[in-house]
């Protein structure tokens, strides 16, 4: 199923799996009276429609080449990078749980998976919802703990190996892992995509494997009301953040 999402900046956002992006842009030359230019800068590919519309893809491992400007629709490097294989080291975590991995072309080889209580707001007010935030925070650190552990034991000694490392899952949560020194090196290899998942399982890795290698593509359609879109409700709606952490490694 193609992911979509809203995009930062408007527009939206439509995951596509290497495979299918020739079929995608075709498509997309279709309904928008065909493609004026295709520009390719070594960060990002992007395709101008003669109505206006435009596909954007920016890269989240290396640089595409060869660069340019053409008129038409060219998108040889963006095909050429997408099909390229990659190990990924992939990084989940959201504030009850985890599911860490190694995955090939989208199959997961090596992978650790784990959940833990953390009860939600109280709002109950004076002292028991002061002692209830305490237990709470509590329960946050040790979840996290776990999760910087096992990144520690699965993804670290295998940096090397990866071409990158790609996170999901609530940003806040990822923000805390990135003060424990010890995977310093391995955000330091981190994709600036984030995956939006919801709370991390075994199966919940496997679809992230699988979209790690898809490429994002942001659509700007001046002619277009994403809320027109069929599903769109459901698709483009946000994962709540979780409330922020606390963890000190």
């Amino acid at each position: 199923m193609t992911k979509i999402r809203s995009a930062a900046g408007g527009g939206r956002a439509v995951e596509v799996a290497p495979e299918r992006l020739a079929g995608w842009f075709a498509r997309f030359a279709d309904r928008h009276d065909g493609i004026a230019t295709t520009r390719t800068t070594p960060a990002q590919v992007v395709v101008t429609a003669r109505d206006g519309a435009t596909a954007e893809v920016t890269t989240s491992f290396e640089e595409f080449t060869p660069t340019g400007e053409v008129d038409g629709l060219d998108i040889t490097s963006l095909l050429a990078h997408a099909a390229a294989p990659r190990r990924l080291g992939l990084l989940l975590v959201r504030l009850g749980g985890h599911s860490i991995g190694i995955a090939l072309d989208g199959a997961v080889l090596v992978s650790a998976t784990d959940s833990r209580q953390v009860h939600g707001r109280n709002k109950a007010g004076g002292w028991s919802q002061q002692r209830f935030a305490r237990r709470r925070e509590g329960q946050a650190r040790v979840a996290l703990q776990a999760a910087a552990d096992d990144a520690v034991r699965v993804l670290v000694p295998r940096l090397d190996e990866l071409d990158a490392v790609v996170l999901g899952g609530d940003r806040q949560a990822l923000d805390a892992l990135r003060t424990d020194r010890r995977l310093t090196a391995l955000f330091a290899r981190a994709s600036t995509r984030v995956l939006n998942v919801p709370e991390p399982r075994r199966s919940v890795l496997d679809d992230a494997a699988e979209r790690a290698r898809a490429v994002e593509i942001i659509v700007r359609d001046p002619h277009m009301n994403p809320q027109d879109l069929p599903g769109a409700d459901d698709l483009l709606a946000p994962l709540p953040e979780d409330p922020p952490p606390q963890y000190r490694p």
